[in-house]
């Protein structure tokens, strides 16, 4: 037995109700402070960050897992609204999910039911333990709150579950503990006294990560702008590079954006924001001297119609669903928002058309992971020039979109990333035969074509999922404002 993995320990026993410890069974990190600093910069902003960061010596000092934990709850939670708190559901199971090992996740999801112990807040594990282990029960403590606001202290622990406490008899019902677990044999389970097997610490940090293709479900919106795990040393190293950031990223956009492409390319490589482009070796000059073309592209940053143009070095207009008066006044290129009309803006979209160059984002809104949201068929509609346009971003340490923050901070977060990179490939044309008014083709089924197309080109995979189920999940809402019921991207 000592020899075998947590798979094989466990392999016959999916009859069986597992009771499991979250942070000791499936996280590598021995370490709580990264999640809890995520919150505090997501829901609390820089400021309270950095608060948390500073009290980590105290936190280290007095324990982690004790009362460390109340001062990193107390510092993250204290007067953050309740009702606008969807970290746990849109910025958390990205980075829960980059954290699990291999061998306890094989573990874990060897038994069909599944209760979890937590020492972290409810409110941070529960949808991630539901939505992706399909865990029935979680026993975790919640956070106080009054008028509204988090307090951010313990409630005293409950033992109150909607689960079946009967079905998890000594017969029937395993475990896997870590170093520091709580409730599990307690109260709540009082006959739960046998240990199946305990892991250590060190055996954790030598699992491996869980590969992409074995997540329990695709991962395909997140939210947040931190890109990487803030870790202790990590977050020190965001600290300090937070003044210099600011001012190149201000750099970039005043002299990289705004300058022609010739003059702003090596400005931007030279601050290293670099851009890769490809264009289609067919093209004769007549196709490039063309107007009324309309570009298709997929949607990763506000940014990606100005790349674009800079890409066929010829000006054009874009077309948005919204856009912040900020971003309105600084664009270098023409844009005109669209109001979801669909007779109004097929009007507009054809009166730029006939002005010139056009540029598209049927997606609607913009997407990190490597998929692709469905298309609008309204572009297909308009014209039979269309040429797809794949577009790709990288980033290390800020994402520039987001879906509940401020928009118009979005070119500032991109270009303040070390080394942000753009790919942009301009595809060929599509053949009259996958057009509506010549190739006799539905709208549908063009935009179903042109998302193929730029999907084969990334190697990103082409789902049904659209602007409104990214918005249900990680705003809680349909992506518009309740003051203008102005349409969010």
């Amino acid at each position: 037995m000592k020899n075998l993995s947590l798979a094989n320990k466990t392999s016959k026993l999916s009859n069986k109700t597992l009771v499991f410890d979250f942070e000791g069974t499936l996280l590598r990190s021995t370490s709580l402070f990264p999640y809890f600093m995520l919150v505090s910069f997501e829901a609390g902003g820089i400021l309270r960050s950095i608060i948390l960061f500073l009290s980590y010596p105290l936190v280290w000092l007095v324990g982690e897992y004790q009362l460390g934990l109340k001062i990193m709850v107390f510092l993250t939670f204290f007067g953050i609204r309740k009702d606008k708190l969807r970290v746990g559901m849109a910025v958390l199971p990205k980075f829960y999910l980059e954290d699990v090992g291999w061998e306890g996740f094989e573990a874990v999801m060897c038994c069909e039911r599944k209760v979890a112990s937590s020492k972290l807040p409810r409110i941070m594990v529960e949808g991630f333990l539901k939505d992706y282990l399909g865990v029935e029960a979680i026993v975790a403590r919640d956070i106080k709150s009054y008028n509204g606001y988090f307090l951010g202290l313990f409630e005293k622990h409950k033992t109150t579950t909607s689960y079946d406490v009967k079905a998890t008899s000594k017969e029937n019902s395993i475990g896997i503990i870590g170093s520091h677990i709580e409730y599990i044999d307690q109260k709540l389970f009082p006959h739960y006294k046998k240990v199946c097997f305990m892991l250590s610490s060190d055996e954790r940090r030598n699992w491996r990560a869980l590969p992409k293709k074995l997540f329990p479900k695709p991962l395909i919106f997140h939210d947040g702008r931190l890109a990487f795990m803030p870790t202790i040393t990590s977050s020190l190293v965001m600290f300090m590079w937070l003044p210099l950031g600011l001012f190149l990223s201000i750099f970039r956009m005043t002299f990289g954006v705004s300058l022609p492409f010739n003059a702003s390319s090596p400005i931007l490589a030279f601050t290293g924001a670099t851009s890769t482009i490809s264009r289609p070796k067919t093209s004769t000059e007549n196709e490039k001297n063309q107007k009324n073309m309309l570009y298709v592209c997929n949607h990763r940053t506000l940014l990606d119609p100005l790349y674009i143009s800079h890409t066929i070095n010829k000006p054009l207009s874009a077309v948005t669903y919204s856009m912040s008066i900020v971003n309105e006044i600084i664009s270098p290129i023409k844009t005109t928002r669209l109001t979801r009309d669909r007779v109004r803006d097929r009007d507009s979209m054809e009166k730029m058309l006939c002005e010139g160059n056009l540029v598209v984002c049927p997606e609607g809104t913009t997407c990190r992971e490597p998929y692709l949201l469905r298309f609008s068929p309204l572009f297909a509609e308009l014209t039979d020039d269309i040429v797809p346009v794949a577009v790709d971003v990288k980033v290390s340490m800020f994402y520039g979109t987001t879906a509940s923050g401020y928009k118009c901070l979005d070119p500032v977060f991109h270009y303040m990333n070390p080394n942000p990179v753009y790919f942009v490939k301009i595809l060929e044309r599509i053949p009259t035969s996958q057009t509506c008014q010549k190739g006799g083709k539905s709208a549908v089924e063009v935009a179903n074509f042109v998302q193929n197309e730029i999907g084969k080109s990334l190697g990103f995979g082409c789902t049904n999922l659209t602007r409104k189920d990214k918005y249900m999940i990680l705003a809680g809402n349909e992506g518009v404002s309740s003051n203008n019921k102005q349409s969010l991207s």
